[in-house]
């Protein structure tokens, strides 16, 4: 993890020192900053991009009409070279082995509107008006419905020298995910359109400035996909390049030891289109009627020892239909039909949300978007990862989804319908109004307004992404300007 360090004291410093010249050393240096501070300032140098760009930043921070403000300052989205992002999207055909990406990465990465798929069946689970707020999304199009908000968004400016934060538009996920099923791939492969980037990311005077600090990345893979350790193993090494070592990186999973890593949700299929959809969405999910208690979307994992998946499937069959219901994912069905895991969640009070094959999953915001709890096994598929989005903290995950140990089910000492059947009506509908409120920031809008986003003040994920990022790059200024 790349973090700021204070350099080595002098050894001599640590020698011991009589009370009193410490003393009048500690007063010495009050009086110092206090004249320092009052001391008249000197008149203007001359503007140079450096300077502003800070300029630009100490400005009280722009209200747009729309009553929304950008924070610490502007974003300004890079133009890289195609290679980077549009060439890799001319290649959706071949990106993955099992399917073609090209239906799934259509729209700016929203996918094909789900309306006109033959193989969805969301007329049945909603209002007619509500349809076109809905599409074939793939879970790592990320990369493109970043970029494409970020080109229209309210505090994006076309002036670097404006900026409090730069985007780079790379689709890293795209460029490493094309090489990771290929038998013949070497770790080169992987890592060459990587490599590429920062060679020219580094060329970039902005970047020079700052050495990186206030350059951030979004990525459509989760952040163990970009950990390579070897040539052998999985994965490319972008994240453990040295030259990456200061971007602050929005992943939909994150290493929750690295500082830079800064979770983000996973794209659903519900992009609104204005605050209008997002509150209609929210008072039909409130009012469907969900006669199940809870529900789960998964594949077992049979070539695993002790497959916790395989124990919540038998934990919901033991619960029987009436309780529970569960839907089989094998095969990619779920990725080719999300219209089954939206009426499975749509139809009950909780979802049951293991670790897949790594820590978190798509269907934890699916379950959410859906108006169901959350109900967890693992800390890290949550409670560590996203927030920015998600209340966590004193007791605040309490409000929004339950946690159940997973060691006390595994020795029987417990049972998911126990747990959840024993919270009281009153609470489960609290906790649903809770997960129904947050759904604008987990979302990711099909707003094509440009600058108004959603409208009516509401924020989607990609203005609470800005948000955040404009704050932790006014945190990080002040100490890569005075290196």
């Amino acid at each position: 993890m790349a973090t700021f360090r204070p350099e080595h004291l002098n050894p001599a410093a640590r020698r011991q020192r009589p009370v009193v010249l410490l003393m009048l050393a500690f007063f010495a240096l009050q009086l110092l900053i206090f004249f320092a501070f009052r001391a008249v300032r000197p008149p203007p140098a001359p503007a140079s991009p450096s300077s502003a760009a800070a300029a630009a930043a100490a400005v009280p921070a722009r209200r747009h009409e729309n009553g929304s403000s950008c924070g610490g300052g502007l974003v300004y989205v890079y133009d890289l070279p195609p290679a980077f992002n549009s060439d890799l999207l001319a290649m959706c055909a071949s990106l993955a082995p099992m399917y073609s990406l090209c239906p799934y990465l259509a729209n700016d990465g929203l996918g094909l509107p789900a309306s006109g798929l033959a193989t969805t069946n969301l007329s049945s689970l909603m209002p007619p008006e509500l349809l076109g707020s809905w599409y074939a999304s793939d879970q790592f199009a990320l990369e493109h419905i970043v970029h494409r908000r970020l080109l229209s968004h309210r505090c994006r400016t076309a002036d670097p020298s404006r900026a409090a934060a730069f985007f780079v538009p790379f689709y890293a996920g795209l460029a490493v995910g094309r090489h990771l099923w290929s038998p013949n791939a070497t770790g080169a492969d992987r890592d060459r359109d990587c490599l590429a980037l920062l060679s020219w990311l580094h060329a970039r005077p902005w970047y020079r400035r700052s050495s990186g600090w206030d350059h951030f990345i979004a990525l459509g893979r989760i952040t163990w996909d970009f950990r390579r350790t070897s040539d052998e193993a999985w994965g490319g090494s972008f994240l453990t390049m040295p030259g990456a070592a200061n971007l602050t990186r929005l992943v939909i999973e994150r290493d929750p030891w690295d500082g830079m890593d800064v979770g983000v949700p996973y794209p659903t299929g519900f992009h609104p289109r204005d605050a209008a959809d997002v509150r209609a969405w929210q008072r039909h999910v409130l009012s469907r009627r969900r006669p199940r208690l809870f529900a789960f979307a998964g594949a077992p994992r049979s070539a695993i020892r002790g497959d916790f998946r395989a124990l919540l499937l038998g934990e919901c069959q033991a619960a029987g239909d009436a309780a529970c219901a569960a839907l089989d994912c094998a095969e990619g069905r779920c990725i080719r039909n999300n219209a089954l895991v939206m009426e499975l969640f749509m139809g009950a009070r909780f979802c049951l949300q293991p670790r897949g094959d790594s820590f978190t999953r798509r269907s934890l915001f699916d379950c959410m978007v859906a108006g169901a709890v959350p109900v967890l096994f693992w800390r890290r598929s949550a409670y560590q990862q996203y927030g920015w989005y998600l209340p966590v903290g004193g007791g605040r995950e309490e409000d929004w989804s339950v946690f159940i140990d997973r060691d006390k089910l595994r020795a029987g000492n417990l049972t998911v319908r126990g747990v959840l059947a024993a919270i009281p009506e009153p609470r489960v509908r609290r906790m649903r109004e809770r997960v129904v409120e947050m759904i604008p920031r987990l979302v990711y809008s099909a707003a094509d307004g440009g600058e108004k986003g959603l409208g009516d003040g509401m924020e989607d994920a990609v203005d609470v992404m800005v948000d955040g990022m404009l704050r932790r790059a006014a945190e990080q200024r002040s100490r890569w300007q005075t290196t």
